[in-house]
């Protein structure tokens, strides 16, 4: 099992590229199944997800050729099974997205109930229930969701009760080939539904209020070919913002889009971190220490649950006090002890931590529990003093391309130790 080793204390500078972002590639690509295609998505990051959700597709019958020089993905044909069988699924939560496109396109689907990680309880009811709403019926049959609409699915009015990326995305997709009109009420808003409404209107699908938390489809009979750049990963670059105020360093983020960062800017800039929006990117700098600022985690716009963990290690070096709370998922703190083991001092109980800056952290083995948590103890191995050794880090791989490269072209000792 692969480590990655850091020996901290490097400031960080230079330019750092920003990957296509994952959590908008996987529903796009999961969108091929709406149609015989190509569609041909550029800008394509090379994670572990990605392949996964490949082969996930080959799986179903579809062609996926996956460029990785050109960072291109081209999928084509039409599902010949529709069975997402659980050996793949229990990788990666995102393989659910394959549901609605399924149901949608084919009259049925059989998904095995997802995987991904744990980080708490995420139904897949509002999935369901959507799906319900538009005319499908729903069993579940030995760890399965077994899916059917033979007459196909019509348009309905959907109140998601809470925000969900992952049903508003589903039902997004299936509802571009029910007939009718559909309504998305209170629908999530997070920058890669954006980028999948408006991959799936070059298809050919008719989708309003883009951006907004109600998105109307009027169903049509057929989607067609597309190219479609993927956007920029946020999440990604809101990580290396932190990498780079964690180090006291000055770092241009290539690609990286303001806007689609939310509240992270301005709660950076509470924190002493200086942000300046390029004409293709965005410049990060410290220039003075970092000051305690409290956050809580909502859905787009706000604080993104996935950059907790990282703000989390950048507020360990902080002068005073942070409250950090988490409102999206339970069991969202596992990293909390293994920043402890490099000297933070957290105490959290539910959703709330409080964080009580540190002159200097200290280097640590430390165990990896999640995708965000893995890279939030990279950050702190960053301002550590000493070697850190980063274990389990198959989680990384699952979102950052490239980390230890990123990072050691802008100044970090780092390296990956391959097993």
């Amino acid at each position: 099992m692969d480590r990655i080793v850091v020996r901290g204390g490097r400031r960080l500078s230079g330019v750092i590229p920003i990957s296509g972002a994952k959590n908008a590639a996987l529903p796009l690509m999961a969108a091929a199944l709406l149609t015989e295609g190509p569609l041909v998505l550029t800008n394509a990051p090379d994670l572990a997800d990605i392949a996964t959700m490949a082969a996930l597709l080959r799986t179903l019958g579809l062609t996926v050729e996956h460029d990785k020089a050109a960072r291109r993905i081209t999928l084509r044909g039409s599902a010949r099974d529709v069975t997402a069988p659980y050996d793949i699924v229990r990788k990666m939560r995102a393989s659910i997205l394959v549901l609605g496109p399924l149901v949608a396109r084919h009259g049925r689907a059989r998904v095995s109930l997802p995987g991904g990680c744990a980080i708490g309880t995420r139904p897949v009811d509002l999935h369901l229930k959507g799906l319900e709403a538009l005319g499908a019926t729903i069993a579940l049959d030995g760890g399965y969701i077994e899916a059917a609409a033979p007459k196909g699915l019509t348009g309905a009015r959907i109140v998601f009760p809470k925000v969900s990326v992952g049903a508003t995305e589903n039902l997004l997709m299936a509802a571009t080939l029910a007939r009718g009109r559909t309504e998305l009420v209170n629908a999530a808003r997070e920058p890669e539904i954006g980028d999948l409404a408006e991959c799936l209107n070059e298809m050919g699908a008719r989708i309003g209020g883009i951006g907004t938390d109600r998105l109307v489809i009027e169903g049509v009979d057929s989607l067609g070919p597309a190219e479609h750049p993927i956007i920029p990963d946020r999440i990604e670059a809101g990580t290396y913002a932190c990498a780079v105020a964690i180090t006291g360093g000055e770092a241009v983020l290539k690609g990286a889009r303001m806007a689609d960062l939310g509240a992270v800017p301005r709660t950076l800039r509470e924190a002493g971190v200086e942000l300046s929006e390029l004409r293709d990117g965005v410049r990060v700098r410290r220039p003075n220490g970092l000051i305690g600022t409290d956050v809580m985690t909502e859905p787009f716009p706000g604080f993104a649950t996935d950059m907790q963990a990282q703000f989390m290690a950048l507020m360990c070096v902080a002068e005073g006090a942070s409250m950090i709370t988490e409102t999206i998922f339970e069991n969202r703190f596992m990293h909390v002890p293994e920043l402890m083991r490099m000297g933070a001092r957290i105490n959290y109980h539910g959703a709330s931590a409080i964080v009580r800056g540190v002159p200097k952290l200290s280097g640590a083995p430390v165990m990896a529990t999640d995708l965000r948590a893995s890279v939030s103890l990279i950050l702190a191995a960053l301002a550590a003093e000493g070697q850190t050794t980063v274990s389990r880090v198959y989680h990384l791989d699952r979102g950052y391309e490239a980390i230890e490269r990123k990072l050691a072209a802008v100044g970090a000792d780092i390296e990956r130790l391959r097993d």
